[in-house]
């Protein structure tokens, strides 16, 4: 058994408490404060502006509270027709949400903005405690501005909640390898399995810095602490896999389909479309598709990867593509995390800080070369790298400062991280002209005072200078460009399915970066809707549509069933033409509003190719577009368009070509197929 040393360990848990005079602990207590008002300021200003961000998941939410049955099986439809594509718990809290303040973009969005308020003061608690006051706030304030997490705090996608989840996970395995007690190790594997119930393998990245903090920290014998890893491993599968199993163990007749699977299997999507295929990228054109942010009803799917993320490679999270989002503080926190290292001389048995370390810098590191070399990820996918990136940015800036004080052969490490993070910042911001000239002035200005004022101070130490204000400044100027992308972004709305933060270095968007693109549309035609309305009878669903997209506003507009024939992209084998027929003769759906494509291979190539994408579905979708087209009637447009010349084929027979994303929709009544 390996024995730590009792009262260093003490020693270390009690840093923060016996170094604090009462007016510092006051000082510490205001600063506190104002960062989680900073925070909240950046999560909750004007968060309504924000709409109802991602339409897909917010149908969803709108759906869940039609009853129990559409609530436990997180269905994108009233009806219970398909499910989204992603497990429940992110999503019960929204509707749960929306159930006690009533159903808006505001009440779906609030559990994420406060979910973002709650991370940045726990991660105070948790660098504070280990490395001090001045630590905790620096990291605190560092997770606050990120830009990746404020939009994402803004948005209905559920990552602020897994973020959460998984800094209380690291509370809770920083007290196992401190303690080493079995109960602190397995309340930590299920909160991660809750994780995996929040975003399925994407909770699992922070697997080998819990694992590795417990294998090399824990005071116990390494039969112990093995046998303790195996049996939370056994908890979190328990944990992780119980929705997933018994979504999959009830019948399908009785549930509705899995969305974004091909076998209607909840076990396929958390491994295969949530799992295996984010790292290694998808395997044909259809399953590679996302929705960029267009403003029609109807958005053509275009292949995600190099022109969302960039190329992969080691130093791809400093790319025009993603090093807006989260790039600013890396060379920092890498540059704090060797520092802190250095200074504790790691060796075991591991103290507390040690162990800290190990946690933080594992993580860093998982992350990095996951985001570095992921086949698919969206942007906002990067606020599971904020944590530990401001934790070691705190951890590092107090661990160089002590070094700089003490005048040994390390106080050059401070000057030279500040300096060589301000060149990192210099090199993001070339990718935003219109940004750069002053914002660069400013942090190359700054950062060169204080790396001047720190080098007279090693040089002439006799002249005693007072640097401690020039590292405030210089902390401030490395903080000022992601503080900017963070107020652009809450300033100009983010009301998208993609969340991003910043000004765009991509088309789309005006000088400064400013997106010129309508984000979202989240309501359908009213006298469409009034037509459907008025024509449903006894049938149970009002229309249905070839995808989700197009579902989306009708569930939002009028909380009523709408059948998405194939899922989120239209490509999911849910129906074929027979169930499809039956659905009709039992009166399920009557109307269906599609884009009218009576025969692909007529179309012209362009629109061939966007079909091969995923743009009509996959060949079972358009078998049933086919099928529909041929067999049922087609509905005036002038009886239910605004707009019915944007929406009727020419007269040859030919569609519009492709403007503003749009194909020609056209209704069809299948009533004469009773």
């Amino acid at each position: 058994m390996i024995l730590p040393d009792l009262a260093n360990q003490k020693a270390s848990n009690e840093v923060a408490q016996s170094s604090e005079t009462h007016p510092a602990l006051l000082w510490h207590r205001i600063a506190q404060g104002v960062i989680i008002l900073i925070s909240a300021f950046l999560n909750m200003y004007k968060l309504n502006q924000e709409g109802y961000a991602n339409a897909y998941y917010a149908a969803a939410v709108k759906s869940m509270l039609a009853n129990w049955h559409t609530f436990f099986f997180v269905s994108f439809d009233p009806g219970g027709f398909v499910s989204i594509d992603k497990p429940p718990v992110g999503f019960w809290i929204q509707a749960a949400s929306a159930k006690i303040f009533g159903f808006s973009g505001l009440s779906i969005l609030l559990p994420e903005a406060i979910a973002g308020v709650l991370s940045v003061g726990l991660l105070y608690y948790l660098v504070r405690r280990r490395f001090g006051p001045e630590a905790g706030l620096i990291a605190a304030l560092a997770l606050a501005i990120s830009p990746i997490s404020v939009v994402t705090n803004r948005n209905n996608t559920i990552d602020s909640l897994l973020v959460l989840t998984l800094l209380l996970a690291s509370w809770t395995v920083s007290l196992a390898v401190e303690k080493g007690r079995l109960r602190w190790l397995l309340l930590t594997a299920l909160l991660v399995g809750v994780g995996f119930n929040i975003k399925t393998l994407q909770a699992y990245l922070v697997i080998p810095a819990f694992g590795l903090a417990y294998l090399l920290g824990a005071p116990l014998s390494w039969r112990k602490r093995i046998l303790h890893l195996l049996l939370a491993a056994l908890v979190l599968l328990v944990v992780s896999l119980s929705w997933v199993v018994a979504v999959d163990l009830t019948p399908a007749t009785q549930r509705p389909y899995v969305g974004s699977s091909q076998t209607n299997s909840e076990l396929e999507l958390a491994f295969g479309y949530n799992g295996l295929e984010r790292l290694l990228g998808r395997n044909n054109g259809v399953q590679n598709a996302t929705r960029p942010r267009t403003s029609s009803t109807t958005r053509v799917l275009a292949p995600a990867g190099p022109g969302e993320n960039g190329n992969a490679g080691l130093f791809r999270l400093f790319n025009r593509q993603l090093g807006g989002q989260i790039g600013w503080l890396i060379p920092l926190a890498i540059l704090g995390l060797l520092a802190a290292a250095w200074q504790e001389r790691i060796r075991f048995p591991l103290n507390p800080r040690q162990q800290s370390l190990v946690m933080w810098g594992t993580w860093l590191a998982t992350m990095y070369v996951f985001f570095s070399v992921a086949g698919f990820f969206h942007q906002y996918y990067l606020s599971m790298l904020a944590p530990a990136i401001c934790a070691l940015v705190g951890i590092g800036l107090v661990s160089m400062w002590r070094d700089y004080r003490r005048g040994d052969r390390r106080h050059w490490l401070l000057p030279v991280a500040l300096l060589v993070t301000a060149v990192g910042e210099l090199w993001i911001l070339i990718f935003y002209p219109a940004w750069a000239g002053w914002l660069a002035l400013i942090i190359a200005g700054f950062c060169a005072v204080v790396a001047i004022a720190q080098t007279v101070g090693i040089l002439l130490p006799g002249w005693h200078i007072n640097t401690s204000p020039f590292i405030a400044i210089g902390l401030l100027a490395l903080l000022l460009a992601p503080t900017t992308w963070s107020v652009f972004s809450v300033w100009q709305g983010n009301s998208s399915s993609l969340p991003s933060a910043g000004p765009s270095p991509t088309a789309g968007t005006n000088a400064f970066g400013i997106n010129t693109n309508d984000l979202n549309n989240e309501t359908a035609d009213p006298k469409l809707i009034h037509y459907l309305e008025a024509q449903q009878g006894n049938t149970r669903f009002l229309v249905a549509t070839l995808n989700a997209t197009i579902a989306e506003p009708f569930i939002l507009t009028t909380g009523k069933p709408v059948l998405a024939l194939g899922g989120f992209l239209g490509t999911d084998p849910i129906l074929t033409v027979q169930q499809l027929q039956t659905l009709i003769a039992n009166h399920t759906v009557r109307f269906f509003y599609l884009q009218g494509v009576p025969d692909l291979n007529n179309l012209p190539s362009q629109v061939q190719e966007i079909s091969k994408n995923g743009g009509f579905g996959n060949p079972g979708s358009q078998n049933l577009t086919l099928w529909v087209g041929s067999h049922c009637s087609v509905v005036s447009s002038t009886l239910w368009s605004s707009n019915p010349d944007n929406n009727s084929p020419f007269p040859d027979g030919r569609f519009p070509p492709p403007g503003e994303g749009r194909f020609g929709m056209q209704l069809f009544d299948c009533a004469s197929q009773n």
